[in-house]
């Protein structure tokens, strides 16, 4: 049977009305000037103005459009997944499964020419393979710890991190496709941590 138009735009705004939800899901860092813990959707949105601001930092080979449809889409899982805070305890493979179901949901809620074309996109980014998926994960990685720096030290503070475990769990993946601005972040990251030795 042919995809009326009724159906497909029902299709369409019933998952533009699910992925409001994301505004509801709190993530671990708080906004630059500490007020507040951001929301996934703010994450996401700040993170597709960092792709546009510091494009000039991505690779020759990096799409920035894929990068921003990447940065846009990829924490919708998080409406039935939760966020899952880097510093935080939590199973990797558990999460990641609970992530593949979300989106099995969530995309499915689209037409199935959409649904395929998301879905693909989230993939790719989660993969992180090509140049344009290492990219948006390296902005993903990164944008954090700008927060965290500009809060008096946000996250780091809570979950009681240390220099060494944010090289290891931020820096290495901002490494892989923003080497740059791995540069700059621990450069600032080291003189945070040397400021606030107990």
């Amino acid at each position: 049977m042919a995809e009326t138009a009724g159906t497909r735009l029902d299709q369409q705004i019933a998952f533009l009305n699910e992925a409001d939800k994301l505004k509801t899901i709190i993530r671990g860092t708080t906004l630059c000037d500490a007020s507040r813990y951001e929301n996934s959707a703010e994450h996401s949105w700040h993170l597709t103005l960092y792709a546009m601001v510091l494009a000039d930092q991505a690779g020759p080979d990096v799409d920035m459009v894929t990068v921003i449809k990447m940065l846009i889409l990829h924490d919708l899982v998080e409406i039935d997944a939760g966020d899952n805070p880097i510093f935080g305890d939590h199973d990797i493979s558990d999460m990641h499964s609970a992530e593949q179901v979300a989106a099995d949901r969530i995309f499915g809620l689209l037409p199935g020419d959409l649904r395929d074309q998301f879905r693909a996109i989230w993939e790719e980014f989660e993969a992180a393979e090509t140049p344009s998926a290492q990219f948006a994960k390296s902005l993903d990685r990164f944008q954090p710890p700008m927060q965290n720096l500009q809060s008096g030290g946000g996250s780091w503070t809570e979950y009681n991190v240390s220099e060494a475990q944010v090289a290891e769990r931020v820096g290495s993946k901002i490494a892989i496709g923003a080497p740059g601005l791995w540069d700059y972040a621990r450069q600032r990251i080291a003189a945070y941590f040397a400021a606030h030795k107990s």
